[in-house]
């Protein structure tokens, strides 16, 4: 049984936050740091005055080149640096064509295509770009996640009919350096700006548990909703400890705390998409119902999330059966 989808219908209302606040690393600090059950209360209030609590965006993510990349981001296992997959050729049209009308007869309204590259080549970008109009064709939303853009590539995806594209900032800014030191965050803001800049919606987050403090969570969810506009989605993930990576053997993030951040971006960023992404298949459904009710209302749908195991899209649709969630048409 798939995932029946529904056509959202924003709910009307003053917003409870001004969408036009600036937020600052001690303001969203403050947020971490209120009483749970304060915490979630205020990110429901946020939460039903943009978007129907109980729909869910499903979006499937398909790795479409895999391996072989240059950069040594500490939490990837596509680094070549510390390769922990088998790498693959770029995909050819037709595969993902057939991957993507699987999402969608299943339920997804979105399709996310990733390649492991610093940044694409444009011989590269050519294929990308017949593989963007094909999934256009079957009515679904599209994204990719390429790397680093150059001049003019950003413009050519936009002309296939993108609609996406994805490039977290990762991190704190002063804990990126740990992280990734291949390149800098801001590299990572001049493609967001390019790919912003030909029209592309941006789809921008990061990843938490990589052994960054609470006031790093804190300026990482700052930086997101600061930036103008905050990014359409924000993805938060939930470090995946891979072996053979540098990040393998850092030390869980406390369930209570992931929440906290979901709660923290939904409240600072009210109008986006908040997706709970990585790491959802090693937690609980007690857990990503508390997920749900901090705000988060998007999540990676399927059983592969690029190289890493995802959550059973059976066990998804059980979920959302026991707690009454329908996916977003």
């Amino acid at each position: 049984m798939s995932i029946a989808p529904v056509t959202l219908v924003k709910r009307a209302g003053a917003p409870a936050e001004n969408p036009n606040q600036r937020w600052s690393t001690a303001q969203v600090e403050a947020l971490f740091e209120l009483p749970f059950a304060d915490l979630m209360f205020r990110a429901q209030q946020v939460h039903r005055e943009h978007h129907d609590p109980n729909v869910i965006q499903l979006s499937t993510l398909m790795s479409i080149k895999t391996g072989g990349c240059s950069e040594d981001c500490g939490y990837c296992s596509q680094s070549a640096r510390h390769e922990q997959v088998e790498r693959e050729r770029l995909l050819d049209v037709d595969s993902v064509v057939a991957a993507a009308s699987a999402a969608k007869e299943r339920g997804a309204s979105r399709f996310c295509m990733g390649a492991a590259w610093r940044g694409p080549k444009d011989t590269d970008l050519d294929v990308v770009v017949d593989m963007v109009k094909a999934v256009k064709r079957l009515d679904m939303e599209t994204c990719v996640t390429l790397g680093m853009l150059k001049d003019g590539q950003a413009e050519r995806l936009k002309e296939a009919g993108l609609n996406y594209y994805n490039h977290n900032i990762d991190t704190a800014p002063e804990h990126y350096g740990n992280v990734i030191t291949t390149h800098s965050q801001a590299d990572r803001f001049d493609t967001l700006e390019k790919a912003r800049a030909a029209g592309l919606k941006l789809c921008c987050g990061g990843i938490v548990g990589m052994g960054e403090s609470r006031r790093g969570r804190a300026a990482m969810i700052a930086t997101l909703a600061c930036m103008e506009p905050p990014p359409d989605s924000v993805p938060i993930n939930n470090l995946v400890r891979i072996p053979g990576t540098p990040l393998e053997n850092v030390p869980p993030i406390d369930p209570f705390e992931f929440a906290r951040t979901i709660a923290a971006a939904r409240i600072t960023m009210p109008a986006s998409m908040v997706r709970l992404s990585a790491g959802r298949e090693e937690m609980s459904d007690e857990l990503q119902a508390l997920c749900f009710m901090a705000g988060a209302n998007s999540i990676f749908y399927g059983d592969k999330l690029l190289t890493a195991d995802n959550a059973e899209a059976a066990r998804d649709e059980a979920l959302f059966a026991r707690l009454g969630l329908t996916a977003l048409a």
